[in-house]
């Protein structure tokens, strides 16, 4: 393969570096392990594999339509929402059933465009599901869907586990060994970035799956660089319940957001308020001119009876009015109440507005705009690195499970060979970013919220914590910087704190030269 061809496969130049590492190693190491080599080869040029998961009934196959664009993802209780499906870009729409044998059985999609319902087959037997879409996003992003977390189904946990990596992990605490099974072999950097969907209550169990799933995907407890969280049905916050929200509905999931990110720090980057049926109805075509008809006669009603009809579903949908009640409980299902309000609300200040207009405000009103920004901040544009960062952790998992220590030994030093080149440097910052974030390496908190800054964004603005600065004062503060950051590695640090200073005052000196139009050396 020619070089390139290989930078149009990959996701940039460490994805590539990565590859060259692993074909080259493929002669120096066993069948066994060189079988997962090329798992991984095969995942390093693929998309950004982005896993929705969360606990049962949060919300995350409906999150899943929205971001596709698409109502695929079946959100009702059913054999397929109890299996891992992979949505990717295909140019045939086609669900294909992957056995636990490597068998696969191809099958369309029901006639509303979602996962077939019924599977026809005895589901034990399933690995995963995979749906090809003709879909313009999933050419940058696999979705992966997951079964919920805190099921009863143990069978289901099961797989969301393995593909997060906590089934390994547990079963490296258990055992006191790092043996991977096969199951969980394939499933290693299953995963790369995560987008990990709440409710209003953080639990134990929703840390201890971000820390092993970032575990296994950076080498380390954990770091916010591949992890982003969500607080789904935040239409459902009671604004009474939460200090300063003023009686507003989304001020405060916004408020419950930040504290829940304060509760969740490190193990994400962020957590963004969203209403997800909001988002699928208005994203995936299940707004209609029909629907928005509906409202416009809804509006008209006077606002005394508008309001006694909102009150409750129940009163919404056995009310009597000129719109029928079947045509209501439509729009509930889709919209909700908290919908239905800012529909009308924007009906209110313009009613000649036009149905796509007002697909676009409750589109607006569901919050998915601020999730799309983040995941391209978060994840698009690190791609590159977490998927570097990811295949090494496989690499290194594949090799640790091996039992040679002689073949542990030369992939140790071809992974270090590939670390100190210059182009490599960002991987240096991954991990000092996850040392610094889990609490491997202890720092003065202003120092980490420094480092966590440095590595959780490709924004030199944000880098540096001077956005909208000027050009000449971004660089006069980062050559500054990287001289603090060498001086403390060299005076004030202890070895570990050393260490991570280093990569530190790099990576500033790297941000100075790219200010200045240099080319880094």
């Amino acid at each position: 393969m020619s070089t390139a061809s290989q930078e149009q496969r990959f996701a940039g130049p460490l994805s590539a570096a990565v590859a060259q590492l692993c074909h080259g190693l493929l002669p120096q190491i066993s069948q066994r392990t060189s079988a997962g080599f090329r798992e991984v080869l095969r995942r390093l040029s693929a998309p950004l594999q982005v896993a929705v998961a969360g606990r049962i009934k949060s919300g995350k196959s409906t999150l899943v339509n929205a971001l596709i664009g698409r109502r695929v993802a079946r959100t009702d209780v059913g054999e397929c929402t109890r299996l891992v499906t992979r949505f990717q870009y295909g140019t045939v729409d086609r669900v294909e059933v992957v056995f636990t044998d490597g068998r696969k059985q191809v099958l369309p999609f029901d006639a509303d465009g979602t996962i077939p319902a019924d599977l026809g087959v005895d589901i034990a037997q399933v690995s995963h599901l995979e749906a090809y879409l003709t879909n313009a996003v999933l050419q940058e992003l696999t979705v992966i869907d997951t079964p919920g977390l805190g099921s009863l189904d143990a069978a289901s946990v099961s797989r969301t586990e393995q593909l997060l990596g906590a089934a390994r992990a547990r079963h490296a605490d258990e055992s006191g060994s790092d043996e991977l099974d096969p199951v969980s072999r394939s499933a290693v950097a299953g995963a790369e970035a995560v987008l990990y969907v709440v409710t209003q209550a953080v639990r134990a169990d929703d840390h201890q799956v971000l820390a092993a799933f970032t575990a296994a995907t950076a080498s380390r407890d954990a770091g916010p660089v591949n992890a982003i969280a969500v607080l789904n049905k935040a239409d459902t916050v009671a604004p009474e319940s939460v200090e300063g929200a003023d009686g507003d509905v989304w001020k405060a999931a916004s408020i419950l957001a930040e504290r829940q990110a304060s509760s969740l720090q490190p193990r994400v980057a962020d957590v963004l308020p969203v209403i997800g049926l909001l988002a699928e109805t208005a994203e995936s075509g299940g707004f209609t001119s029909a629907d928005a008809d509906a409202l416009r006669r809804l509006a008209e009603l006077d606002g005394a009876t508008r309001e006694t009809m909102l009150v409750s579903a129940d009163l919404f949908t056995t009310w009597e009015c000129d719109v029928p009640a079947p045509v209501r409980t439509r729009l509930l299902e889709r919209l909700d109440l908290h919908g239905i309000r800012c529909a009308l609300s924007a009906l209110e200040a313009e009613p000649q507005i036009t149905a796509g207009a007002l697909r676009r405000k409750l589109l607006d009103a569901s919050g998915l705009a601020g999730v799309r920004e983040r995941l391209d901040n978060v994840f698009r544009a690190r791609a590159d690195g977490i998927k570097a960062a990811a295949a090494l952790a496989s690499v290194t998992a594949l090799v640790h499970a091996s039992g040679d220590p002689g073949e542990r030994q030369r992939v140790h030093d071809a992974i270090e060979v590939l670390l100190a080149k210059p182009e490599a440097h960002q991987l240096r910052v991954l991990e000092a970013l996850t040392l610094v974030a889990s609490g491997a390496v202890d720092m003065p908190p202003d120092l980490a919220a420094e480092v966590v800054r440095v590595g959780s964004t490709a924004d030199v603005g944000a880098q540096l914590g001077l956005p909208g600065r000027p050009r000449h004062e971004l660089e006069a503060y980062a050559l500054e910087r990287a001289g603090w950051w060498r001086s403390f590695a060299a005076f004030g640090a202890t070895p570990a704190q050393s260490r991570v200073a280093h990569v530190v005052h790099r990576a500033y000196f790297l941000i100075w030269q790219q200010l200045r139009g240099t080319r880094a050396t």
